[in-house]
């Protein structure tokens, strides 16, 4: 009776204590209690955007042992792991396709922990536990999106297909300076981002690191104008409200790097970065006056030398971008989990993920030829 399990669901994630769930994770600031609280209270999700919060959590002897970020979907956007064409097949053979259960971080491509747990025991039983769910709630799926590979391995195990896809990831391997990552490269490439950076840091005003007290709420107004300007372009309107960048101001400007270019005083562009243990993970974007290579300089350059001087193993750049290889990011696996109730368009996924994982091995390696690194060095 010890290992008795109980599923919970909640609505909110302020239905799970602060200190509860996030002594689950390993320090990932996506997945944090404060993070997805900021999500919620700007209601950046919850009702009418599509994002449901259903955060799942078990009990064993009235301990909480083991936690899931989890939504209910009635579309597919703002998730990066790209299955559109899922629900039009699902949709037009007569199916129903939406509500889904997602496992994930809104609008966040960035890899992390799903499955909040202290040990593999528990990280498979909340894996059974979201297929119950699924069923109970006849959605038609359930899909952890972003997870580790440790995670990817153990969904398998459990029953959900696997897929692999790719983002661009810069890696470091042990640079004192950004000097030694350039040594690292062909003579061409050196010169060829020597050149950039000089253009871009030339654009006739400074460039500013702010982070925790350093950040203030003007500095947000200033980068909300960029985010419109690039939501607007990009998705069509912002995913995140206004209220967001202030409730993380509140709570989490020690978890955050805001790199930001000013003209004669005035904001003129600006990269928000937040910072994991050991990773920056590079967000959103923006500007109200175009320079040349600013962007690169702002949101990859900048982002490497943060990585170099804290001794952090990597830069995760956000999703797609084959711009980024030319400036030592490199593609990298990104894993993730689905399972579809439906017996038969499962063994249809099963296929089709089948072929992808093979072609995404090839086209990774592929890839590789194409970073500026002295080949054989």
């Amino acid at each position: 009776m010890t290992d008795a399990l109980t599923l919970s669901t909640h609505d909110s994630i302020h239905k799970v204590a602060p200190e509860i769930w996030d002594g689950l994770g390993d320090g990932n600031p996506f997945t944090t209690h404060r993070f997805l609280a900021a999500l919620e209270d700007s209601r950046s999700v919850g009702t009418g955007t599509g994002w449901q919060p259903l955060h799942l959590t078990l009990e064993r002897g009235g301990e909480v042992v083991a936690a899931m970020p989890l939504y209910a979907k009635s579309h597919s956007q703002g998730e990066y792991i790209f299955d559109h064409a899922w629900a039009d097949a699902y949709m037009r053979a007569g199916g129903r396709y939406y509500p889904k259960l997602q496992a994930t971080v809104p609008f966040t491509p960035a890899t992390g922990q799903r499955l909040l747990a202290r040990d593999n025991r528990d990280r498979a039983a909340l894996l059974q536990a979201l297929m119950q769910l699924t069923d109970r709630a006849e959605c038609s799926g359930a899909h952890v999106t972003f997870c580790t590979a440790s995670e990817a391995a153990l969904g398998a195990d459990a029953g959900f297909l696997p897929r692999v896809t790719q983002q661009y990831h810069w890696l470091n391997r042990g640079y004192g300076s950004y000097d030694d990552f350039l040594a690292a490269l062909s003579s061409r490439k050196r010169k060829d981002l020597r050149k950039e950076r000089a253009k871009a840091q030339g654009f006739g005003g400074t460039i500013r690191h702010l982070t925790g007290d350093d950040l203030r709420p003007e500095h947000w107004d200033a980068f909300w104008e960029f985010y419109q300007d690039t939501g607007a372009r990009k998705w069509g309107q912002p995913y995140l409200t206004r209220a967001f960048f202030d409730r993380v101001q509140e709570t989490m400007r020690d978890d955050m790097l805001l790199v930001m270019a000013e003209d004669d005083g005035r904001p003129i562009a600006g990269a928000l970065n937040f910072l994991g243990p050991d990773a920056v993970y590079g967000r959103y974007w923006g500007c109200v006056q175009d320079h040349a290579f600013l962007h690169f300089e702002l949101c990859y350059h900048q982002a490497i030398d943060h990585a170099i001087a804290h001794g952090l193993s990597r830069v995760e750049a956000g999703a797609q971008g084959e711009h980024k290889l030319a400036r030592g990011y490199e593609a990298v696996p990104i894993h993730s989990l689905h399972w579809v109730r439906d017996p038969g368009f499962l063994r249809a996924l099963e296929n089709y993920l089948d072929e992808e994982r093979d072609a995404m091995g090839r086209e990774i390696a592929a890839l590789a030829d194409f970073t500026p690194f002295r080949k054989g060095g």
